[in-house]
């Protein structure tokens, strides 16, 4: 439909989760009852876990404080893995300039546009959606952000249930106030079923976020298994006031893994620190889970 041909990796990490056929309502309810819940202190916040696998909400909790503790500047994180029905947060409701992560919600609205328009994506709207995701460029992106209008991107936040992110004013796309939990919720709508975007316009978004050029697959995909299909795109913002802004968000599919995470940060004083900060956290989450 959007002319572009889905990997096979993205198609078995698709099909499973398709499979399942559950909807986002149902994925972000309520804790099931057996689930266990546990927390670890960071400053003066808490890493909160919550699974039906026993010890890994305890685990998860531990860890991920270990690992964003002592940490300068801010960081938040989200984490979700159906297949343990696990999920973290840690200060999940934080406002963060988005930087490029926010390429992935243009990409959906953008979808969701033409898909009530009852068209297929252009050409060269392939080929801007391709270089926004694959290459982060940031010209393809500003044409889109123009095409869909900030009107257009608050259409597709109402319904993703992305209640607290904020498009930046104007043209300024960069500056879109993004959560953690918002993040997450995202890479849940692109890897279940879901009215807002149909199955293949899910599979276009995840095929592109798989072909990152390599050197920007740093961060949440530090530490995947090597079975995973990787998805992911990342952001990095250097600011005159709070340092760098760095961003990640990542979703892992394929060969019985059905997770996601985002990790969020501001205030380091290089682009590298906050891809540590970033690394350090993913690590423990590919990890823990895998055990």
């Amino acid at each position: 439909m959007h002319g572009s041909r889905i990997s096979t990796c993205t198609r078995r990490g698709l099909a499973a989760v398709v499979a399942a056929g559950s909807l986002l309502t149902v994925l972000t309810s309520a804790t099931p009852a057996s689930a266990e819940t546990a927390s670890a202190p960071v400053g003066g916040s808490k890493v909160v876990c919550t699974s039906k696998k026993p010890g890994l909400a305890p685990a998860l909790s531990r860890d991920l404080a270990g690992a964003l503790d002592g940490r300068k500047g801010a960081s938040a994180m989200a984490v979700y893995d159906r297949t343990t029905k696990t999920s973290c947060e840690f200060k999940g409701g934080t406002h963060f300039d988005s930087a490029s992560v926010v390429k992935v919600t243009v990409l959906g609205a953008l979808l969701r546009k033409a898909e009530e328009a009852h068209r297929k994506l252009t050409p060269h709207e392939v080929d801007l959606t391709t270089d926004m995701i694959t290459k982060s460029d940031n010209d393809a992106t500003t044409a889109l952000w123009h095409r869909v209008r900030p009107a257009g991107v608050q259409h597709f936040l109402s319904l993703a249930a992305m209640r607290d992110t904020v498009p930046g004013k104007g043209g300024a796309w960069g500056l879109t106030q993004i959560t953690a939990h918002d993040q997450l919720t995202l890479m849940r709508l692109l890897t279940t079923d879901t009215p807002v975007l149909t199955e293949h316009s899910r599979g276009y978004a995840l095929d592109l976020m798989h072909r990152v050029v390599p050197e920007q697959r740093w961060g949440a995909p530090a530490g995947a298994p090597a079975g995973a299909a990787v998805h992911v795109k990342n952001g990095w913002l250097p600011r005159e006031k709070g340092g760098w802004r760095v961003n990640s968000v990542g979703a892992f599919t394929g060969s019985s893994h059905d997770y996601g995470m985002a990790v969020l940060s501001t205030g380091s004083h290089t682009m590298d620190y906050g891809v540590d900060t970033i690394e350090n956290a993913a690590r423990v989450v590919h990890r823990d889970l895998a055990r």
